[in-house]
């Protein structure tokens, strides 16, 4: 396996950061999971442009502008001969010294990506549905860290996460400040009552997704069903008729069980299905060629 670091590809067991470097010290840098499909990469323009902003919103320059980074992307793909799977793309605010200040990384941001297969969940949970809690964990403040900033700390999904397997479970719902649902620990959450699709809005604690914006369009256009970005507490979940996450890695995965509560009939909803097979559509004829 080939990594990209820093304008160059180097074998895996070389690809190495600083024990300086403030990404590792302090969390402070950001990424990216994009994915590619049938010999495309899936919305990477969107991808970069999620990246450059979470960038602006730390104040962090990365040394490559759009165009080099989509390119670096394609080479270390190619480098690997992937033509389906998964990259995690990941800027650091370079090395310093043992403070704090940025100011002290006198060296540039640092570059890496990761190109490799990937399987979140086991593929029987696509077919059959999965089961979920909720976290006592709640959402980090969206007026103290945006949920938008996809940073290198990911501290507070993790807590969550270990919730998740400490039940039993794969996932685990979180819920903001106020008690309502934001997301899961590494995914979007949608739930279908009467009909319509309801998903929470940034503003409770939830990542703009890149998949998550693209099931919202698929939703709209190709399904004509409702789409609302609402409040949403647990009860609601509990009672939906559907509920799926969405995310890149996971993709669109039903949720059938909620904290021991049966979702619907228990098994992966009609709109559930539909929306999984149109994903996969678009997914596999869209995107960035590689080459």
């Amino acid at each position: 396996m080939k990594i990209y670091l820093d304008g160059k590809l180097v074998a895996k067991e070389d690809a190495k950061i600083s024990v300086f470097d403030h990404g590792l010290l302090y969390g402070d840098g950001i990424f990216e999971g994009i994915r590619a499909y049938n010999g495309r990469v899936f919305r990477l323009k969107e991808h970069l442009d999620r990246l450059w902003a979470s960038a602006k919103a730390i104040n962090l320059t990365i040394p490559l502008s759009k165009i080099d980074m989509e390119k670096a992307v394609i080479k270390t793909l190619l480098a690997n001969k992937l033509t389906d799977g998964y990259i995690r793309l990941l800027v650091t605010r370079g090395c310093g010294d043992l403070g704090l200040d940025p100011r002290k990384c006198t060296q540039p941001p640092s570059v890496v990506i990761i190109t490799d297969a990937i399987s979140l969940y086991p593929d029987k949970l696509y077919e059959e549905g999965m089961e979920v809690i909720t976290a006592s964990t709640r959402r980090n403040r969206p007026d103290t860290l945006s949920p938008n900033i996809k940073s290198l700390n990911y501290l507070n999904n993790i807590l969550a996460k270990m919730e998740a397997v400490r039940s039993g479970v794969m996932e685990a719902i979180i819920l903001n400040s106020e008690g309502y649902v934001a997301e899961c620990t590494g995914d979007n959450i949608f739930i279908i009552k009467d009909g319509i699709l309801y998903t929470p809005p940034a503003s409770e604690g939830a990542l703009i997704g890149i998949t998550r914006d693209a099931v919202i369009e698929l939703a709209k256009n190709k399904l004509k069903i409702q789409v609302r970005e609402e409040k949403l507490t647990i009860y609601s979940v509990y009672n939906s008729d559907e509920c799926f996450l969405t995310g890149t890695a996971a993709e669109i995965i039903p949720v059938v069980i909620a904290d021991s509560r049966e979702i619907g009939s228990g098994k992966p909803g009609k709109i559930t299905v539909k929306l999984i097979k149109e994903f996969k559509n678009l997914a596999r004829s869209t995107g960035i060629p590689i080459k």
